[in-house]
């Protein structure tokens, strides 16, 4: 039956994309409209696209479609990011024959071998994915304006990159030198994200090596790698891996030579930011025993061997100190369990508030680790106290007796008067300075979420990287201009500013170009191609214009610099400008009135995995270049898409590309599965049961219209049709308010299950028998739809006797004038009523007549008093001291019970309930029960139904309940 309904949405989604692409419905042109221009990062393609680049076009899609309906002039257009080494290192793997990634492509992208054969070629490959990829972004109805697609390898784009980039270099902002940098040691080149396989970006950060001195004649040095050199004072023992390789070395750092010993792998490694020569070579178990030398204390420690060594990570050797890293406590405590000395102890060197002398100890016991496998307790712990001693510590005001021999003359008196009593950060500095001026410490540099790796598999490392040139994001000047960009910025999630102002403050040097791949040349620099994050930073607004360009004919050598001056930021003379390109002068006024009708950028889209980079770099770039009127207004970042709780990745064959998902589900079926979800900011897990229910929701909706629209209407106007309208009113107050939020979730949770359930309500309290206000709720229901189901909502608007495009309709409006708090209370009301009589029947089976006792509009004034005090945080002693004013002591405690139990059924309602308590007043309960007999009837079950006022003294009291009613708490006794 799915299957069927599927069909039959996939064939109305195909007719109505003909329909909108002929009438050109999403090209967008300027006029006397406010405008919208919104993006999402284009994609490369180098596989088709799939389910997580069509959560982030789709968030796109929704609010560029509503804009629209808002009466904005909207642009949503697209284009291919062909730039860099991922295409080209993909069809050199097919050429290659790679058996992993060929049956990668057949078995989940189901190409054909001969399609195989084309991709061998890096054009071919991104022009066929780029036609896939394409074609099911069409297919999934996505409002865009095709005429301003390109890609950024066509000859104008190119042209428009060498013009940001002469204008970086014209600020100073790009310079050459060197730099560690990400690097491939296949491709001897640098590396990026969208160079890694993962698109994972390779995090460098400084770290500092401490040589400790061989102890048998101090011939070689033993450097440790560390991020904290100020504990170096309280280190216990060095560990070494016993079962691994380490190499003698002979190494260089400018001037400076030493003889060091390395894990080999290290060695290797260090060779690209070090020069190192291997000497020999050694088993670490032949290592563990030595001894060797702290350099700053002067005493022995000895080397022991440990299996949570990583030879990759720093030199390959590590300083334990127990007293303050968790994992060298926890070893510490297995070493001397296995070997029994006992002799080792944690030596304490900072304070910090809350801790004992022994951080790391209280920390451990007090999360339960039990072992060295506990890594993610371990991992828990260590941030704990790294963080702690980092921000709150300060160095213990004794620690110069722990120097017992000074190696470097002056040793015991640094410590004394700069390291005793000082602050964490501060001892740091000092510690590493000092030995570092006396040839015991160097800096290197690590990838820190290592291991990361090349698309061509080559585990990337840190080279120092001699005359490259880079984009200097550490400029102090630029960062205040990012700065004052973001503050400006609208940001959702809000919560995402820390790390966007984390990003601009870490934010250094980088490297923009490489020696391969696709894309723009240097502009004065052949054998450098700019890389993909470099010239993916302004692309935003080569869209306003491009079209145009192709337009007007204009040719790529005539888009010269002088040209973009003038297009983008408004420089240079026309006249002499359009003489010397050929270029007529209205065109190039018509290119300028283009760009400035639709810049700045209103929104961008993106994922939150390209906050630390894109997105920083998009801010930066855009600061750069163009006037702060031009500056981008808002930036959403979403979260990331997993399949059945499990994280997308080819290996695990379950990606899910964007055409078999449309056809599996259906364009609108997938669109209203990705919305309903998950909240933007959140992330998303697709699961095919919840998108199967979303099809039978749809189903449904889509009966109930059209049922609905065909049904005979009564002439009569109801409590049930006041109530209606005016919930209609709220859908459109709080959808409206939840889509300029880009609460999407919440938006459509309303608009596909809320809205659905109220006029199921509807047609239970009117018998099933509507009123012609039934057409008005439906109209503006489907109208609010549209942006989520532009498909069903169109095939809808035109079932229901319309002769425009619902894309093209505007948003229903609100309309204070038909809110009806009074309706919408009595209402809610008789469905509190009905589930409080439902929880009755649960204890009195086998009774079949319903007595109800109820309140009048006037007994609602206390009820009122209540809620208002409530809602301003009063105490219960309050409430009863306000409602008791002027009543005599025996009269106080009868009023002081009833007052109790009011204030127990305030707290008790929702919030909106009360809301409606102040705005309506009251209601009349008996007229409301009386008024939906019928449905009461049905609702329940029971035939007989007799309805009392409590105040009534002719009323018989059945039960007592008539002292036991409240307003909007009726009392209820069974038969």
């Amino acid at each position: 039956m799915a299957n069927d309904y599927v069909k039959y949405l996939n064939e109305v989604a195909v007719k109505w994309q003909r329909i909108w692409s002929e009438y050109r419905v999403y090209e967008s042109d300027p006029n006397n409209k406010m405008k919208f221009f919104i993006t999402a990062a284009f994609m490369y393609p180098n596989s088709p696209a799939h389910i997580g680049h069509a959560r982030v076009y789709l968030i796109a899609d929704v609010l560029s479609r509503f804009m629209r309906m808002l009466g904005y002039n909207s642009l949503y257009p697209m284009a291919f990011h062909y730039t860099g080494t991922p295409i080209l290192a993909m069809s050199e793997a097919i050429a290659k024959g790679d058996p992993v990634l060929i049956k990668e492509l057949i078995e989940l992208y189901k190409l054909s071998q001969e399609e195989v054969e084309l991709l061998k070629n890096p054009l071919e490959l991104a022009r066929y994915f780029h036609k896939r990829s394409k074609d099911a972004m069409i297919r999934y109805g996505l409002g865009i304006d095709w005429r301003r697609e390109f890609t950024t390898i066509d000859p104008e784009f190119k042209s428009f990159i060498r013009w940001q980039f002469e204008k970086l270099r014209e600020k100073g902002l790009i310079e050459r030198g060197s730099h560690p940098v990400g690097w491939c040691p296949n491709h001897q080149m640098p590396v990026g994200m969208h160079d890694t396989k993962d698109d994972v970006e390779p995090e460098i950060d400084e770290v500092t090596v401490v040589s400790f001195i061989d102890s048998d004649g101090g011939r070689y040095l033993y450097p440790v790698a560390t991020l904290r050199p100020e504990t170096v004072l309280g280190v216990t023992n060095l560990w070494v891996r016993p079962d691994v390789e380490y190499c003698i070395c002979n190494v260089r750092q400018g001037s400076s030579e030493y003889l060091m010993v390395l894990s080999c792998d290290a060695a290797i490694k260090l060779g690209y930011q070090l020069k190192i020569t291997v000497l020999d070579r050694v088993m670490g178990s032949n290592l563990v025993g030595k001894y060797v030398v702290n350099p700053l204390t002067g005493s022995k420690v000895i080397i022991l061997g440990a299996e949570f060594v990583d030879p990759k990570f720093g030199t390959g050797l590590v300083m334990s100190v127990p007293a303050h890293a968790p994992y060298d406590y926890v070893a510490l405590l297995e070493y001397s369990r296995v070997s029994g000395d006992m002799s080792i102890k944690p030596i304490p060197l900072i304070r910090v508030q809350g801790y004992s002398e022994v951080p790391a100890k209280d920390v451990v016991e007090r999360l339960g680790v039990k072992s060295q496998k506990d890594t993610d307790l371990l991992d828990k712990a260590t941030k704990e106290v790294y963080l702690n001693e980092f921000n709150n510590g300060f160095m213990r005001d004794d620690l110069h007796r722990l120097v017992v021999n000074e190696v470097i003359p002056g040793s015991k008196e640094f410590v004394s008067s700069e390291v005793c009593s000082t602050s964490v950060p501060r001892a740091r500095e000092v510690i590493t300075n000092f030995l570092i001026s006396h040839g015991y410490a160097l800096r290197i540099y690590e990838i820190m979420n290592r291991p990361v790796y090349c698309r061509c598999g080559a585990e990337v490392v840190v080279k120092l990287f001699e005359n490259q040139w880079f984009i200097n994001y550490g400029d102090l000047n630029w960062k205040k201009l990012a700065f004052e960009a973001l503050s400006n910025m609208v940001l959702v999630p809000e919560e995402s500013r820390k790390q966007y102002e984390a990003t601009i403050n870490w934010l250094q040097r980088k490297a923009c170009a490489r020696s391969r791949g696709l894309g723009t040349e240097l502009p004065w620099e052949s054998g450098w191609i700019i890389e993909s994050l470099s010239d993916s930073t302004i692309y935003m607004a080569f869209y306003t214009v491009i079209h145009k360009i192709r337009k007007y004919s204009i040719p790529s050598n005539a888009l010269t610099e002088e040209f973009w001056d003038y297009v983008f930021l408004g420089l240079g003379d026309p006249d002499r400008l359009s003489r010397e390109l050929g270029i007529p002068n209205e065109v190039l006024s018509d290119l300028r009135r283009e760009f400035t009708y639709w810049y700045p950028l209103d929104v961008r889209c993106s994922g939150k995995d390209l906050i630390p980079n894109h997105l920083t770099f998009f801010i930066f770039n855009h600061v750069a270049i163009f006037p702060k009127e031009f500056w981008p207004k808002a930036i959403v970042t979403n979260g990331w898409v997993l399949r059945e709780g499990e994280k997308m990745s080819k290996s695990k064959r379950n990606v899910l590309t964007l055409e078999d998902a449309l056809q599996m589900y259906s364009p609108d079926a997938l669109r209203a599965s990705l919305m309903l979800s998950a909240e933007v900011e959140q992330d998303l897990d697709f699961r095919e049961s919840f998108t199967l229910a979303v099809i039978e929701q749809l189903k449904t909706l889509e009966s109930l219209i059209i049922k609905l629209v065909n049904s005979n209407k009564r002439s009569e106007y109801s409590i049930a049709d006041k109530w209606l309208l005016s919930r209609l009113q709220r859908h459109v107050r709080d959808v409206s308010e939840d889509l300029k939020n880009v609460r999407l979730r919440s938006a459509a949770v309303r608009l596909f299950y809320i809205m659905y359930q109220d006029l199921i309500d509807y047609l239970s309290l009117t018998d099933g028998v509507p009123s012609n206000v039934v057409l008005e709720y439906i109209e503006s229901w489907v109208k609010m739809l549209s942006p989520y189901v532009p498909h069903i909502a169109e095939e809808l608007w035109h079932r229901m006797g319309r002769d425009t495009l619902i894309v093209c309709e505007g948003w229903p409006k609100y309309r204070e004038e038909l809110v009806d708090p009074e309706a919408e209370l009595a209402i809610e009301f008789l469905k509190t009523f009905i589930n409080d009589v439902r929880e009755v029947m649960k204890l009195t089976k086998g009774r079949n007549k319903l007595y109800v006792y109820v309140s009048n509009k006037d007994d609602y004034k206390d009820l009122i008093t209540v809620v208002e005090y409530v809602s301003m945080d009063r105490k219960l002693s309050d409430i009863i001291k306000a409602l008791t004013a002027g009543l005599s002591p025996s009269e106080v405690s009868r009023r002081v019970e009833r007052v109790r139990r009011l204030y127990e059924l305030v707290l008790s309602l929702r919030p909106d309930v009360r809301d409606l308590i102040i705005a309506s007043r009251g209601i009349d309960e008996g007229y409301v029960i009386k008024t939906f007999v019928n449905y009461v009837r049905s609702s329940l079950g029971i035939n007989d139904v007799e309805v009392y006022y409590a105040d009534d003294p002719e009323a018989p009291d059945l039960g007592g309940k008539k002292k036991t009613t409240l307003p909007y708490k009726p009392g209820i006794y069974l038969t």
